[in-house]
């Protein structure tokens, strides 16, 4: 009986510690919008760029996310503005660009065979039924420029450059259904970046994908945003996941630096 009271109370200890660890996982600092390691309890096992095989990836830098005009900024807007995700997503594009770090962008487009869909998700059926990134069909532009699907302006000079790589559209939230990781595969590329719309939604589904692909991801938690609404910040939700799936989560200022540095 004296071995079975120790073995139990061992027990319990255990499972308090890993109650604590939990806790403490998830009460990680948020400090300005980013997660600060050193109070997570998690490890940090940090992100090294390496010349030619470090890119920059950036999900849905769309006007209907990042414009005041998207149709969903009634719900994002507040998180972008506090964030700072516009400014910083251009930055990002800047250092890329200047040090010729590959930049490859991932967007989101419907078209009218999208909208006979048998069935969707709870998102997925709000998207289709605000006309989020309509486009006319696959091999049309038309009425695309300056639409809910186009990029925002002041990345146009980026994107449109020549250079940036521009995969097939994502339909939900991965890119599991386009050719990003092929894309990427054929560019040498094992270490990806990654910022853009929508923290919890297509960018966190980006960071799991190339994660479970071998790539090695770190998130830039300030060159993002979600929508905050009563009941569900996506937003907070996504930090805890990139801090718990991503090898680095970062800011703005220390990404652009790191790529500068080229370390």
């Amino acid at each position: 009986m004296k071995t079975l009271s120790i073995q139990v109370s061992r027990n319990k200890m255990r499972t308090s510690a890993i109650a604590l660890a939990a806790t403490a996982a998830l009460a990680m600092s948020v400090i300005g919008g980013v997660v600060h390691a050193d109070n997570s309890g998690l490890p940090d096992p940090g992100f090294e760029i390496v010349h030619g095989k470090t890119a920059l990836l950036v999900t849905d830098p769309q006007n209907d996310f990042l414009s005041p005009e998207g149709v969903t900024w009634g719900v994002v807007g507040k998180n972008i503005q506090a964030n700072g995700t516009v400014k910083h997503i251009d930055q990002l594009f800047a250092a890329a660009k200047a040090t010729g770090m590959p930049v490859f962008v991932s967007p989101h487009y419907y078209y009218p065979h999208d909208h006979g869909w048998k069935f969707e998700g709870a998102l997925e059926t709000l998207m289709h039924k605000i006309g989020m990134f309509n486009r006319e069909g696959p091999l049309s532009t038309t009425g695309l420029e300056g639409s809910g699907a186009d990029w925002l302006d002041q990345y146009k000079k980026y994107i449109n450059d020549g250079e940036t790589v521009v995969t097939s559209p994502h339909k939900v939230f991965g890119p599991e259904s386009n050719d990003l990781v092929l894309q990427m595969r054929k560019q040498g590329i094992d270490k990806v970046i990654i910022a853009g719309m929508s923290a919890n939604l297509c960018t966190e589904s980006h960071m799991r994908a190339l994660v479970e692909e071998g790539f090695e991801v770190m998130v830039v938690t300030d060159a993002t945003a979600a929508a905050q609404v009563p009941g569900y910040d996506g937003y907070q939700a996504a930090l805890i996941n990139f801090r718990m799936i991503a090898s680095h989560v970062t800011d703005t200022k220390s990404a652009v630096a790191a790529i500068m540095a080229g370390t």
